[in-house]
């Protein structure tokens, strides 16, 4: 099977659409599937990467198969390139290994999950210019792996940052000794995230508890640079084998995206790179779930050391011009899924911005930052 070539578009753009946290079972499926394919349509990426904790992997192979089949086939019918890791959930239960998933993710010609990497769910995928003659970016796609032996998040193990520094000297080299421009995508946030939030003296409106040590707090830092809103704590591996150390060695991550923590939609520049989470891409038919959803990224093919982000909520998707058109279309499933969304995300985004609010009224910190 030919492997899709990923390349700057038409316009001299590269959007990355980053999908993480789908959870796909039998209970979310079908809209949350439904809400994956009108964001596609919508957004028309170049590349689509899928950061782990995708799909339940049931004891019957097939019917585990069958749900990646369902969300394989919408990058499938629209032609966009998928590239796919996997987080602490995808193989914790169930028949099929990483491995195994990834033979079958592969069996779709969406799929860009291939390369020299260590193990199945780690890779780069290279990003050529517009004319597919010349190397102009790169995505560096990591499995942060499971849970270590005593139970705990696990994170990069050191096989794989030796893998990426030698692969990042390689492809330095075949540019002539230029750097080539990347990001790098995974499931779990580094452990390094906790060096550049603030902590706290005590317990405060929206500061978070660190993952391992319980009675230490963590905020934003007001002089530091911020977007986004930090609403969970970050759940990062317990150890830490100097994956950022080595990107920030090496020179070519502008920024290392992650999922895994559900509702923190959030970054934080650390060293000169950016460290930022996304929020899960599923909906569960709730008001809670109204708030989840994707980010976009976009690079100039013409200036490939910025990008640009934007992050989208659920409840944000449909305009009363959409709802209409899908009512005329007579997709009741549509009309249903694009209602539920709507109207129970007014709830949420209520609660949202009054919260928001008055955190800042009470404590007089910023809470939430422009992306």
């Amino acid at each position: 099977m030919a492997i899709p070539t990923v390349k700057f578009n038409k316009n001299g753009k590269l959007k990355i659409m980053h999908i993480t946290d789908t959870h796909l079972d039998h209970d979310n499926i079908d809209m949350s599937l439904y809400l994956i394919e009108w964001a596609c349509k919508k957004e028309m990426p170049d590349v689509a990467v899928i950061t782990g904790d995708n799909v339940q992997n049931y004891d019957d192979a097939d019917v585990t198969k069958k749900f990646i089949d369902r969300l394989m086939s919408i990058f499938d019918k629209l032609s966009i390139p998928a590239a796919i890791t996997f987080g602490n959930h995808d193989s914790e239960v169930g028949a099929l290994t990483r491995e195994q998933l990834m033979e079958h993710y592969n069996t779709h010609p969406s799929s860009v999950s291939y390369g020299d990497g260590p193990d199945s769910g780690t890779y780069c995928v290279p990003v050529y210019s517009q004319n597919g003659s010349e190397l102009k970016y790169n995505l560096w796609i990591f499995d942060s792996n499971d849970y270590d032996e005593e139970g705990r998040y696990a994170c990069v193990r050191p096989h794989q940052v030796e893998w990426y520094k030698k692969k990042s000297d390689e492809i330095t080299a075949a540019n002539g000794g230029k750097k080539v421009y990347s990001m790098a995508f995974q499931h779990m946030i580094v452990a390094d995230v906790y060096d550049a939030l603030k902590k706290a003296d005590k317990h405060r409106f929206y500061s978070f508890s660190h993952m391992y040590e319980k009675n230490d707090y963590y905020m934003f830092d007001p002089n530091a640079t911020n977007f986004g809103t930090l609403n969970e704590t970050p759940c990062s591996g317990y150890y830490n084998y100097g994956q950022f150390d080595a990107m920030v060695e090496k020179g070519d991550v502008l920024a290392i995206f992650t999922g895994h923590d559900h509702t923190n939609a959030f970054g934080v520049k650390h060293k000169g790179i950016d460290i930022v989470n996304s929020l899960s891409t599923r909906y569960n038919d709730d008001r809670f779930s109204s708030q989840y959803g994707y980010r976009t990224l976009e690079v100039n093919e013409n200036d490939t050391s910025k990008y640009t982000s934007r992050n989208e909520r659920w409840y944000n998707m449909f305009t009363k011009k959409d709802i209409a058109s899908i009512k005329a279309s007579g997709d009741e499933f549509g009309l249903k899924t694009a209602k539920s969304v709507t109207q129970k995300g007014r709830i949420q985004r209520f609660y949202t911005r009054v919260g928001r609010k008055f955190v800042k009224l009470v404590t007089g910190r910023q809470v939430s930052y422009p992306h």
